[in-house]
């Protein structure tokens, strides 16, 4: 890689409080954390520090109030590397915010908030030519600006990736088809399948609704990806690792799989690099702030696939 690629990330800006504990409650009460941190996330966002760390131009397309926590959001990524000249700040409105748990392997409970006055469509994209990107992906948070920047790259021959995560039914299938590429998780294609199957028929079943390329993550089970040519779903394993905080680690996997694309990897080893960085991530506490670099990434690419080219 000589020039790095550009990438467009749109949707999630959120003020994450991540809290560890032993275990996830089960019950009310009062429980003490063994360890905390505050920090800008969401699911764009985490997605677009991913992609920075590991090389690539960034710019974030986000809502948030123009409020004293929007502006700490605000520096915090842009601190990162990331373009944070198209957020859009909104006023009256107040900014996202999160409240995390993550137990001692790693899972998380999640409660995040966002004030519909800071989610409201917006009218036009805030640039006037997305063929700049060589990439965009787009997440559910933000349906409407997700919609206008997945439709304009496509229709400019860019990748335009979608993150496919826990939305209303509605708002997967008015994003769905203007992606050229979709990576879903297991919640969210069993929303859109609408009945519990293994991952594998999961990603036949999603690719059948679909003309776009097709992948169905699965965390440690790895990734299943559906092969047009062959007429069957692929799988690609996740490196073996025992895992701190998965928080975060789709997201990473997003920003990863954006930066293969928009390197014109092929598919599958775009999925492998994804992999890698979301796998690395898992082994550090505070969600985003444990994406990797990309000289780590490589490493755990031709630690976990030898045989394959990096």
């Amino acid at each position: 890689m000589t020039t790095p690629v550009k990438l467009l990330s749109v949707g999630a800006l959120t003020l994450d409080m991540i809290l560890r504990v032993d275990t996830l409650p089960r019950h009310q009460g009062k429980f003490i954390a063994s360890d905390g941190v505050q920090i800008a996330s969401g699911m764009a966002t985490s997605a677009a520090c991913a992609a920075r760390r590991l090389g690539a131009k960034v710019s974030l397309w986000a809502s948030t109030g123009a409020d004293p926590v929007g502006d700490q959001l605000v520096a915090s990524i842009e601190a990162e590397g990331v373009d944070c000249s198209h957020v859009r700040r909104v006023g009256g409105a107040r900014s996202a915010l999160a409240s995390i748990l993550v137990d001692a392997h790693g899972e998380r409970i999640v409660v995040p908030f966002y004030d519909t006055r800071a989610q409201t469509d917006p009218e036009a994209l805030p640039f006037t030519d997305i063929a700049a990107f060589d990439a965009v992906l787009a997440d559910v948070r933000w349906p409407g600006a997700a919609a206008l920047a997945l439709k304009a790259a496509r229709a400019a021959g860019r990748p335009a990736i979608l993150d496919a995560d826990t939305a209303p039914l509605a708002v997967l299938e008015k994003l769905l088809p203007l992606a050229s590429h979709i990576v879903a998780s297991e919640p969210a294609v069993r929303i859109i399948c609408g009945h519990a199957l293994g991952l594998e028929t999961a990603c036949a079943d999603l690719a059948s609704r679909t003309d776009a390329f097709v992948a169905v993550t699965g965390g440690a089970a790895g990734t299943w990806w559906f092969d047009r040519s062959a007429g069957s779903s692929r799988h690609v394993a996740a490196p073996r690792i025992k895992a701190v905080d998965t928080l975060a680690a789709g997201d990473v996997f997003h920003g990863a799989f954006a930066v293969g694309l928009a390197e014109a990897m092929p598919v599958e080893h775009a999925l492998r690099f994804a992999s890698a960085a979301a796998a690395l991530k898992c082994l550090r506490f505070g969600g985003r702030l444990g994406a990797p670099d990309r000289a780590e990434t490589l490493a755990m690419v031709a630690a976990t696939w030898p045989a394959e080219p990096t």
